[in-house]
Formats: C-alpha cells, structure tokens, sequence
C-alpha cells in the first residue's frame, strides 16, 4: 500500500498548494479556468476512449470493439446508479460537511477530483501491481500527475479537491489488498473494458465544466463493475 499512501500525500500536497494560489485568483477568472479544465480533462478522458477501444491493423487501418457493450455498461450502470441515488448521497454528504464547516464549494470539489483521480487504467493496473508485488511505480506515476492536478483542481474549485486523497485510499488500497483475487479477474478484456468505462465517465466530467446541464457522474460509478458482472456471467455459463 506504500504507492497508494504517496498517491494520498500527492493529492494532499497539490490539494494545499492550489489553495494557496486560489487566494490570488480573481473571481472572474474562474470560469474561464473551468472551461480550460473541462478541456484538459475531455482531452484525458478521449485519449483513455481511443486507446483502449481502438487499434491499429497490421496493414495500417484502424479498427474498434465494444462500442455495444460500452452503451450496456453505461446505461445498466446509471440505471443502479440512479435507483441508488449516487450523487443526491454523495452531494447530499458533501453538502453537510460544506455546511458544517463552512468550506465553501467542497461539494464540487470533492465528486469531481475523486471521480478523476480514481478512475482510470494507472489507478487499477497500479494499485494491482502494489499488492501482488510490492511494485509501486505505476502509482508513483500516477501520483505526480495527481499532484499537478490537485493543484489546478483546488486552485479553481477549492478545499474539497484535498479531501478526495480519502476515496483514493479507501478505492487504491482496497484494490491492492484484495490484488491476490482481483488480479486473476482484471486482466485482459475485462481491465480494458472497465478502462473504457472510466474514462467515459471522465469525458462527462468535462462535459460538467464545459456545458450548463450537468450530467450526475456519480450516477454512473456502477458502471464500471458491469464489466465484471459479465464477465462472470460468462464463467458461470461455461461451467454450465
């Protein structure tokens, strides 16, 4: 868990830095910093789509799978997730310790930051590699992108960006405590689907700071465990 800790830190440390220079923006600077966001993370979210869907053939065209299954994945995910009301609890909890505390925008904050930082290939491959071999460069990687972003992110949105390193421990270590099992079950197309999910789910983060209707991206977390509800599904079939 030693990668996933300095992953923690990483945000921590970017988190309290952004604060710092959150003091010296100009309130009306922020929306445009919101729109180069959105862009920032729509171009993280494409590249993540296209590298996991899309490859390229020995003779040089392009060819993509699991456009099908990434609509399924997507719409039974937002479907558990809307029947679990994600986001009105995970807003609703944001909400509470804003008003408690009086941080004002920790909600915002807070879903968006832990969103991005805990979905993605290096957040699982990493965390997998952590537990199963001690091996913590992947995570070491990851976290000095996190401390970049954590940066921009509390810079713009504020405290809430610091107390997502909480998600990260509890997603990143849970992973690599649990590697010894996942990491018979992750592999393959099973990892590269559940990738392409997550980083769909980034594409609407960026969609969130870019455009007026907001899409409830908490809503669609379950989504990425569909991957691994078919996949098991397919086991126990093959057993039948």
């Amino acid at each position: 868990m030693i990668g996933t800790l300095v992953n923690c830190g990483a945000v921590i440390a970017g988190g309290l830095i952004g604060l710092f220079f959150k003091k010296g923006i100009n309130e009306s600077f922020v929306t445009s910093i919101n729109k180069a966001l959105g862009v920032a993370v729509l171009i993280v979210g494409l590249n993540g789509v296209i590298s996991t869907m899309f490859c390229i053939n020995s003779d040089g065209t392009l060819s993509s799978s699991g456009e099908l299954l990434l609509v399924i994945y997507l719409v039974l995910g937002t479907l558990l997730g809307e029947f679990l009301k994600l986001d009105d609890r995970l807003n609703g909890l944001s909400s509470k310790i804003e008003n408690r505390f009086h941080l004002t925008g920790f909600s915002a904050g807070f879903v968006n930051a832990t969103i991005l930082f805990c979905v993605g290939a290096m957040a699982i491959i990493g965390a997998l590699n952590d537990g199963l071999t001690g091996d913590s460069s992947i995570l070491f990687v990851k976290s000095t992108l996190d401390f970049t972003a954590a940066i921009i992110f509390a810079a713009s949105l504020g405290v809430g960006v610091v107390f997502s390193f909480v998600p990260v421990l509890l997603y990143q270590g849970t992973i690599s405590l649990l590697a010894g099992l996942l990491g018979n079950i992750l592999v393959g197309q099973v990892l590269q689907q559940v990738c392409t999910v997550g980083y769909a789910i980034i594409i609407c983060i960026a969609v969130n700071f870019l455009a007026t209707t907001k899409i409830k991206t908490a809503n669609m977390l379950p989504a990425i465990f569909m991957p691994l509800l078919y996949a098991a599904i397919l086991q126990l079939k093959s057993l039948l």
